[in-house]
């Protein structure tokens, strides 16, 4: 039974390891592109763009229209 928690306390470090993974693999490609000035202001309105779509997606859900 040591064992099955033993290896049940080791997800939680794959997980991480493979997030981070998948993090460092999305963005080494955008921070070798952003060196170019006119790619850089560009990557930096898409990041604006997309968090506040993400915004306006969780406030919508959140605070339906009969509320506001």
């Amino acid at each position: 039974m040591g064992e099955f928690f033993s290896n049940v306390s080791r997800y939680p470090k794959y997980l991480i390891t493979i997030i981070l993974g998948v993090f460092a693999s999305f963005l080494q490609p955008l921070i070798r592109r952003g060196k170019n000035p006119v790619t850089a202001i560009a990557l930096i309105g898409a990041l604006i763009s997309g968090l506040l779509t993400l915004i306006f997606i969780v406030k919508a859900m959140v605070y339906p229209a009969s509320m506001v």
